[in-house]
């Protein structure tokens, strides 16, 4: 597929993205930028994409929402990532972010601080496309200059009200040698994720049916990790603790409720799970 959607915010990353694509023979690009309305300034930021989208010649898909100023950081990027794909569903498109090489540090000291374990290690590892993983920050702003692009600065990346902004203030300092390091472990976690994923896939099969009998028979890890994959990584860890306790006990007939628009069905000998968008 040769279509692709681009997020572009306005900033130096995504516009450099824009640039580096446009250039590309044979590529069909839609811009999709979302204001958040969380800046007094974000409707000058979106007057900006159009104009980069009229410069390249390129369809335009925008959004406004009013989320306000105290909008926190991971409602702010649902709501965004809920339109891109939006945007990448109705031009049946691949979705591709400006997501660089110290995104991917960042990250990583992100979900360690949270206590993902390693799976914290394996980010930014979906279906959307990231061209710029293997770029620094200086990197593409040396581009930016060299091209004599311009971007817009988003006000709110100097607030220490972000976890992200702290964060970033804190790994800026890396030495390049560590980034790289890091980087090199990332793609080796990516991998091993998606090693387990095979191997969970051949244990359970494909569904959308599933083997009561084998949740009982297996240790508390691995049907953690077989549940995780079929629910699509929608519940917490508690509440697939509760799901597998509810797929060893419960009467056939019953429908359970385990969260996070997860529904599971039960007979005899199986169960079925269905995720409610």
């Amino acid at each position: 597929m040769n279509k692709y959607v681009v997020a572009v915010s306005g900033g130096v990353d995504s516009v450099v993205l824009l640039d580096i694509l446009a250039s590309q023979p044979g590529l069909e690009l839609v811009v999709a930028h979302f204001d958040h309305g969380i800046r007094p300034e974000s409707g000058i930021d979106a007057i900006f994409v159009a104009g980069l989208a009229k410069k390249y010649g390129l369809v335009l898909e925008t959004r406004r929402e009013e989320l306000g100023p105290d909008t926190s950081e991971d409602k702010a990027r649902s709501r965004r990532y809920k339109f891109l794909r939006e945007v990448a569903d109705k031009h049946e498109a691949r979705l591709i972010t400006a997501h660089h090489a110290d995104d991917v540090v960042e990250t990583i000291a992100i979900n360690l601080t949270r206590g993902t374990g390693w799976r914290g290690l394996a980010v930014l590892d979906s279906d959307i496309e990231r061209l710029l993983t293997s770029l620094t920050k200086a990197e593409i702003i040396d581009y930016a200059r060299v091209r004599g692009l311009q971007w817009r600065e988003d006000s709110t990346n100097a607030e220490d009200k972000y976890l992200r902004n702290r964060i970033r203030h804190q790994t800026a300092g890396l030495d390049t040698d560590v980034k790289r390091q890091l980087l090199g472990l990332w793609a080796h976690q990516r991998q091993l994720k998606r090693q387990v994923q095979a191997e969970v896939v051949s244990l359970i099969g494909e569904g959308p049916t599933y083997s009561r009998y084998f949740f009982t028979h297996i240790d508390e890890a691995s049907a953690l990790e077989c549940l995780r994959h079929i629910t699509s990584a929608r519940l917490t860890r508690p509440q697939m603790v509760k799901t597998i306790h509810a797929i060893k006990t419960m009467l056939p007939g019953k429908v359970y409720n385990a969260g996070g628009g997860v529904v599971v069905n039960f007979t005899t000998r199986n169960f079925t799970v269905e995720l409610i968008k």
